[in-house]
């Protein structure tokens, strides 16, 4: 007996010893495992801050500056030569009410010549002015000024009750125009009414002129307030050009824009053919 009891202690101290021994290395292998996961984490923020990083390096949007940056002053854009002969009996323009003239102006002249019981001759004439900014959500100004400028050409084509109304392209006006005639019958006669929408770079210029022949007076030829109509309104974009000084086209990229175009559709009376007095 006390010699199987001899054989057997050895044995229990092998048995013991692998046991210690694979106890110790359990934590060796759970520290090891969690110094690897603390290092994939270290290496997943790292690179989620060098993706923001990234992303807030992107450069911003840019968009072409507009070219002309004001207006010249509604009343004055027309000659007094011109004056006088479009609304020979205007004593002076009545400037619209604009919150910035340096985007969106207008003035209008008004002109009665009463001949008593012979009849009178009425005229009507009315300048507005529309500017766009360039803007980085919307677009460059000019584009911007050409979808308006479509628009006005609509809007005075489907003005209600008009007759015998025709529409043409203009040269030389801008760098688009159309001129638009049409009669409009009132209480008061028959008005003629002449519009013409033109652009120029960033700029909408809309210009009505109508006549009327009242109390039995003769109707005003309408050829001939058309002339008048197309000349007013080459002069006004000229007057838009000047104002903003020589070499004001050429524009150049810009850093974002903020602003945004100073009007909506409704900025210009092009297609009230009002006749008001």
């Amino acid at each position: 007996m006390q010699r199987r009891a001899q054989r057997e202690q050895p044995e229990r101290a092998k048995r013991l010893t692998r046991v210690l021994v694979c106890a110790a290395a359990v934590p060796v292998m759970l520290v090891a495992a969690g110094c690897s996961s603390d290092s994939g984490s270290d290496d997943g923020d790292g690179g989620g801050k060098a993706a923001s990083a990234s992303a807030s390096a992107s450069p911003s949007p840019t968009v072409q500056a507009a070219a002309y940056r004001t207006l010249p002053e509604a009343c004055g854009v027309l000659t007094k030569k011109t004056l006088k002969e479009l609304a020979p009996k205007a004593k002076s323009g009545k400037e619209g009410s604009s919150d910035d003239v340096a985007s969106r102006a207008s003035c209008s002249w008004s002109s009665l010549d009463n001949n008593g019981v012979k009849g009178s001759q009425f005229r009507w004439l009315n300048v507005s002015l529309l500017r766009f900014e360039s803007d980085t959500t919307r677009g460059p100004g000019d584009k911007l000024a050409e979808e308006y400028y479509d628009k006005q050409v609509r809007e005075v084509r489907a003005t209600p009750g008009a007759k015998s109304l025709s529409a043409q392209a203009l040269t030389g006006t801008g760098d688009e125009a159309t001129a638009v005639r049409y009669d409009l019958k009132k209480k008061e006669g028959t008005f003629k009414q002449q519009t013409v929408v033109a652009r120029v770079e960033n700029v909408v210029v809309t210009l009505d002129y109508n006549g009327a022949g009242l109390a039995g007076d003769k109707t005003p030829d309408a050829d001939a307030l058309m002339a008048d109509a197309k000349k007013a309104a080459k002069e006004a974009v000229l007057s838009v050009t000047r104002a903003n000084g020589p070499g004001a086209a050429s524009g150049s990229p810009s850093a974002p824009a903020s602003g945004r175009p100073s009007a909506p559709a409704s900025g210009a009376p092009s297609a009230s053919a009002s006749g008001k007095s």
